[in-house]
């Protein structure tokens, strides 16, 4: 009998819908076989547990050890997630969480993932470290099928803050991808990170806000759709994400995710690193209330960062970095500066800060008051 999980791998569903599955060929995944080897088996191995974001797992911001090898492990989630009070997505996720987790290592380490697809899950994946060197990223020797696993490993060579995606080929890419199936690494220099002038400098929290654009069908009364599952839901997305006009453009997966109860915290003092990701459309972060210090706007940090910034720009596909001083208590609001998508779509995020409020920083000189409009403010009219 044929289950829908093997329809969807198999020949059956690419007649019924025509250039859905595209199943890599032969030609496409990359032979590595008779490479030579490398003897890799002197270097010490250090094993990491993967957290949701906006949180990342233990690191250290320097180092002064010889290179070694993270191990880390993901699985693929296909599950339905809520984006907002009325509206469901069919999800792609790495580890369950939108985006995936954020993985810190060093330049020099080796990056050595085991990827499980488990049999549960009705699609082909994969995933493609833009931090890596050869093969589609990983994406050629990293496609498994459900009920499979694969073991990559990659050498750490470009310091900086990189997307990683899922790309299974063909027009699953898009889809994988604004289904949520996007992620972050960073790779710290050796030294930690500097700023301008050279000079070491340092952050005591770090935040990984992911960015990521939806396309949920409405039906004929203007209803969002729910779907059986994410096969059952790709139709009706496809036409959707085809006119390129998102119906939710969101930080960590939720309108509201990092607001209310979930919003980040941070003390006034602290130096926060701010590392954001938008796998797919460009960004335009924003501090309210505050800058980026520092700005690694296109998340490379051999480059001089740029300097108290109001906004920063992230390309679609891409990965940047700012850190900031908070130097007065209260909410600060994080968004992408296209106002219409941080209000109206969701792309916001707020920190509250505790402290002592500085006056000589910003002061409320005269509280909202009556005034005489016959008389006064007179000058300001034109």
């Amino acid at each position: 009998m044929m289950t829908r999980r093997t329809a969807l791998l198999g020949t059956a569903f690419l007649a019924s819908t025509p250039g859905l599955i595209k199943t890599a060929s032969a030609e496409e995944i990359m032979d590595t076989s008779g490479a030579e080897p490398v003897d890799l088996s002197g270097l010490k191995r250090v094993k990491h547990k993967l957290v949701a974001p906006p949180f990342v797992h233990a690191h250290e911001q320097t180092t002064s050890e010889p290179p070694v090898i993270h191990e880390f492990e993901m699985k693929i989630i296909e599950k339905e997630i809520q984006v907002d009070d009325d509206a469901y997505l069919q999800a792609m996720t790495f580890n369950g969480s939108v985006p995936g987790p954020l993985m810190v290592v060093h330049e020099g380490d080796y990056v050595e993932l085991t990827l499980f697809n488990p049999p549960e899950n009705l699609m082909q994946h994969n995933i493609d470290f833009h931090s890596a060197t050869g093969a589609l990223g990983g994406g050629s020797l990293t496609l498994v099928n459900p009920g499979e696993k694969t073991v990559l490993r990659f050498k750490a060579t470009r310091p900086g803050t990189f997307v990683y995606h899922c790309a299974p080929g063909g027009p699953m890419i898009p889809w994988h991808v604004v289904s949520g199936m996007s992620g972050a690494i960073m790779v710290l220099p050796r030294n930690g990170l500097s700023d301008h002038n050279g000079a070491p400098v340092s952050y005591d929290r770090i935040f990984y806000i992911g960015e990521n654009d939806f396309y949920i069908p409405k039906d004929e009364d203007g209803n969002y759709k729910r779907f059986e599952d994410v096969g059952e839901s790709y139709p009706d997305t496809l036409e959707v994400m085809n006119g390129l006009i998102p119906t939710h453009v969101t930080f960590n997966g939720r309108v509201g995710a990092l607001t209310g109860d979930n919003a980040l915290t941070a003390a006034q003092g602290e130096k926060v690193l701010f590392v954001h990701s938008q796998a797919n459309r460009d960004s335009r972060p924003h501090l309210i209330g505050g800058h980026g210090d520092l700005v690694w706007e296109a998340g490379k940090f051999n480059n001089i960062p740029d300097r108290d910034l109001e906004t920063w720009f992230i390309r679609g596909g891409s990965a940047g970095a700012a850190l900031y001083e908070f130097l007065q208590p209260g909410v600060y609001a994080y968004v992408n500066h296209n106002l219409i998508e941080a209000v109206n779509l969701g792309a916001t995020a707020h920190v509250v800060v505790e402290g002592n409020w500085n006056n000589d920083l910003m002061a409320q000189v005269v509280a909202p008051v009556e005034y005489d409009v016959l008389h006064e403010g007179r000058t300001a009219l034109p």
